[in-house]
């Protein structure tokens, strides 16, 4: 299919998804999406296994989309910015220890305590990966997705202290996670380990260069929307802000997650508050509303349609042992830089329960999964993130009210 044919069929399936889930489920948005689309797949692959009904065409528009790409370079862009714009800035600043703490100390310890464990299960089911491998994995399954699981923190009323910090980790602990990806990916493909000193220079280059570079688009474009007072030019130039500087950060080769999460903060603060009317505002709150339940629509579809290309049942055992290592690393990786920060910035309470069972994994684990090249541990990297993705969204953010 060409790419407005498939806009065309996911666009249409995702609403019909949409509506079932409003009128019969009633199900936290990302979660009833994705419950849906499982009960298609795993149709799909009864239909093809027990009866004689072609299912050929509907697995060969699964498998013709590139799901790494479309997330990481198409919906990504707009999916963080949108999220960034809707934090509440002065909560944020509030909470600036957990913040600034548990993305950087806690995904750093999350990845190495998770891929050693991994690691370590992966042998005792016989199973060759190196320890490199298992730090890979530890990284791409370290980043939480804010998308699934503020919505039921809202519904459930915790407070706007806790809410927020759990929105500013999930948005920064994106970025940090794709780089420190990157660099353990970079290390295997050049079969040697670079020097600590290497390492250190090129977290910084990226990720301290994309929250840099961030700041400065997100201040061009409030000094462009301080110039207009005219709604539609005002949402355009957000748009602009979220793609270009996205393909901008990538171009210069820095954290282009980073850069768009800290365009989105100056401009949803500082440009709210004194570039922006009011019906500007509202407009802009409404437009990006829609973008983000549109695109995360379509993203909870995917992840679900893509049960059909993710799972190898040869790796299914060590993937269901994987949800506890994954839930037993979260917990430690949270606590630790909780203690750490506590003479500054005492959390709120139940933050260690919530922050550990309500770490959902999403989208963004899957697809640096599936950015991997092919080969047997992708296709174990890749069964096991997608059993951990489904157990986190269904199980965990459907438990979450009553955990809360």
């Amino acid at each position: 299919m060409e790419l407005p044919q498939v806009l065309a069929v996911l666009i249409t399936t995702a609403a019909v998804a949409s509506y079932l889930n409003y009128r019969f489920l009633h199900l936290a948005s990302a979660i009833g999406l994705m419950a849906i689309s499982l009960l298609i797949s795993i149709g799909l692959m009864l239909a093809a296994k027990f009866t004689a009904f072609d299912v050929s065409k509907s697995f060969a528009f699964i498998l013709s989309i590139d799901f790494s790409n479309l997330l990481l370079h198409g919906m990504l862009p707009y999916l963080l910015f949108a999220g960034a714009l809707h934090v509440d800035a002065r909560e944020l600043r509030n909470q600036a220890w957990p913040v600034a703490v548990l993305p950087t100390v806690g995904v750093a310890i999350a990845t190495l305590l998770i891929g050693t464990l991994f690691w370590l299960a992966a042998g005792l089911f016989g199973l060759e990966l190196s320890f490199l491998q298992g730090l890979l994995f530890g990284a791409l399954i370290a980043p939480t997705d804010p998308i699934a699981v503020l919505g039921i923190l809202r519904q459930a009323g915790v407070p706007k202290s806790l809410e927020a910090m759990i929105a500013g980790e999930s948005l920064f602990n994106d970025g940090v996670a794709v780089v420190a990806f990157l660099t353990i990916l970079g290390t295997l493909s050049a079969g040697e380990s670079p020097s600590a000193g290497h390492i250190v220079g090129f977290l910084l280059i990226e990720a301290a260069g994309g929250i840099a570079f961030g700041c400065l688009i997100g201040w061009v474009g409030y000094r462009l929307l301080r110039g207009v007072d005219e709604y539609p030019v005002e949402i355009f130039l957000t748009l602009a802000v979220a793609a270009g500087g996205y393909a901008m950060a990538e171009a210069i080769g820095v954290s282009a997650p980073l850069a768009i999460v800290a365009a989105g903060l100056v401009v949803g603060s500082i440009g709210r508050r004194s570039a922006m009317s009011e019906k500007t505002e509202q407009q802009l709150t409404a437009f990006w509303e829609v973008v983000d339940e549109m695109l995360n629509a379509i993203l909870f579809l995917l992840v679900g349609l893509e049960l059909v290309t993710a799972i190898d049942v040869r790796y299914l055992g060590l993937a269901t042992l994987s949800i506890a290592l994954v839930l037993v690393g979260r917990a430690i990786s949270v606590a630790l830089p909780l203690l750490m920060i506590r003479p500054m910035s005492r959390a709120p309470k139940g933050a260690l329960t919530v922050l550990t069972w309500g770490g959902l994994r999403g989208a963004i684990s899957l697809a640096l999964a599936m950015s991997l090249p092919a080969g047997p541990v992708r296709d174990l990297l890749l069964t096991t993130t997608y059993v951990i993705v489904a157990f986190s969204v269904l199980v965990q953010g459907l438990t979450l009210p009553r955990v809360i």
